[in-house]
């Protein structure tokens, strides 16, 4: 188990939310936390203690007024770390290449791959020609409905038709390299994990898996080590130190790795 950094950037500054509070409409967001750094400096803090396989995500629509500002931290975040981040927030198979030539690893895909509700293997098709399955990541995260977690997109303010299940990820997964999967009704919230959530991913677990969500203590990591079956990977937000929060990076990234 690795603990994969993140850097969340909305409005252009780093922050820490809670899931499922931003809203395009005025830019709003419930926030946890506003970083006074760059998402560059978070970057090198992260190469620095040698944290790899982490996501720089751009939080605001292409729209917004603040887009522009959040997309410069981005790529100065990427610029500062080549090769040891992964990005996402509105990527396409038209401007992937812009943050992969920056530095990013991976580009990280949701909202251009499910089309009203459903999957659009056109766009999916499309962004596996351009950037290659090898340095593709799909965004899974999801929201509990009706006994079932469905897929959401639109910085996860809309509900696809699409449920996860074993079958779903196993067809994904000979499109992409690895999947991020938030748990979005726990996640910045810091009151634990979405168990089930996590146990249907290490049941499954074929490729590289991301969790994050509601992560607070070295508790809440054994509870993902043993629901996961050890397989999934985990990413913290608010409960770190460096956004607030009480646990010690280096601390947790001990602890996952079993040091």
């Amino acid at each position: 188990m690795e603990l994969r950094p993140c850097i969340d950037i909305h409005n252009g500054k780093v922050k820490q939310l809670v899931g499922g509070s931003v809203q395009d409409q005025g830019d709003r967001a419930s926030e946890n936390f506003v970083a006074r750094e760059s998402a560059e400096w978070f970057a090198r803090l992260f190469q620095d203690k040698k944290l790899k396989n982490g996501h720089v995500i751009l939080l605001n629509h292409k729209d917004s007024p603040y887009f522009e500002a959040t997309k410069k931290q981005a790529l100065d975040a990427l610029r500062a770390y080549p090769g040891g981040l992964q990005a996402g927030g509105g990527i396409t198979a038209e401007n992937a290449a812009e943050f992969l030539d920056a530095g990013a690893s991976h580009v990280i895909v949701t909202s251009y791959v499910f089309q009203n509700g459903s999957i659009s293997f056109e766009n999916l098709s499309r962004l596996v020609e351009t950037v290659g399955r090898s340095r593709l990541v799909l965004d899974l995260s999801c929201r509990k409905k009706d006994g079932l977690y469905y897929i959401v997109t639109d910085r996860w303010q809309t509900y696809t038709k699409v449920a996860l299940s074993e079958d779903v990820l196993t067809m994904l997964a000979s499109f992409c390299d690895e999947f991020l999967i938030h748990g979005v009704d726990v996640e910045g919230k810091q009151n634990g994990v979405e168990e089930e959530l996590i146990e249907l991913l290490g049941r499954w677990n074929r490729i590289p898996i991301t969790y994050a969500g509601g992560i607070r203590s070295f508790s809440d990591i054994d509870r993902v080590r043993a629901a996961g079956n050890g397989r999934i990977h985990i990413t913290i937000g608010s409960a770190l130190d460096i956004y607030g929060g009480r646990l010690s990076l280096e601390d947790a990234a001990r602890y996952a790795a079993g040091t």
